[in-house]
């Protein structure tokens, strides 16, 4: 593993734990010599984050739509910053520069961009981890609510237990070198790259 993507809040929440756990996590990525991948900004938790990797001696890559650009919110500090077309293109190549995804306290976009690796990653298209820093149990309903579906019969309870929860930057990392990925949804017999 070389590089971690991070989804997090462009805000930064209610609780001083949300931006402790950003700066934690940014440090903690650094210092363990994984890239930092992650949407680009320079506001709330993502600013954050990136703010604490380079501190500490990191290299993060950015990526950000060319209308949010213009808006003025990409970080201008980062090793690298990717600017794309869409929405859509930037989640493409998030995928392809992180070797796992991981997901601070956010918002809708933290949710449905987390969804949408997981989703790859139970039908086979990547075989890489999906986790959760689980800070002040940020993330305890919308787990409650993932179990549910497993309950109900719309998931195999394999692809619930494939998600990875951890209390901190450090433990999900570690979690994440171990992680051994299921066998795809559909029994595809190889995971290739297929975004």
């Amino acid at each position: 593993m070389r590089s971690v993507c991070v989804f997090c809040g462009s805000s930064q929440g209610t609780e001083p734990a949300f931006m402790e756990a950003a700066i934690a996590c940014g440090t903690l990525l650094a210092r363990e010599g994984l890239t930092l991948v992650y949407g680009g900004g320079k506001v709330g938790l993502m600013g954050a984050v990136a703010d604490a990797a380079l501190a500490a001696g990191g290299k993060v890559v950015g990526v950000m739509p060319a209308d949010l650009v213009n808006q003025e919110i990409a970080h201008t500090g980062l090793t690298e910053l990717r600017v794309v077309n869409s929405m859509h293109e930037r989640k493409w190549s998030m995928a392809e520069l992180g070797d796992a995804f991981l997901c601070l306290p956010g918002g809708p976009g933290t949710f449905e961009e987390i969804f949408e690796q997981w989703t790859w990653a139970l039908l086979g298209f990547h075989a890489k981890p999906c986790g959760f820093v689980n800070v002040s149990g940020y993330y305890d309903l919308m787990r409650a609510t993932i179990q549910q579906m497993a309950d109900k019969g719309f998931i195999a309870q394999p692809y619930v237990d494939m998600l990875i929860y951890a209390e901190s930057t450090e433990e999900a990392v570690a979690r994440f070198r171990a992680y051994d990925a299921p066998p795809p949804k559909w029994g595809v017999a190889a995971v290739e790259q297929r975004y």
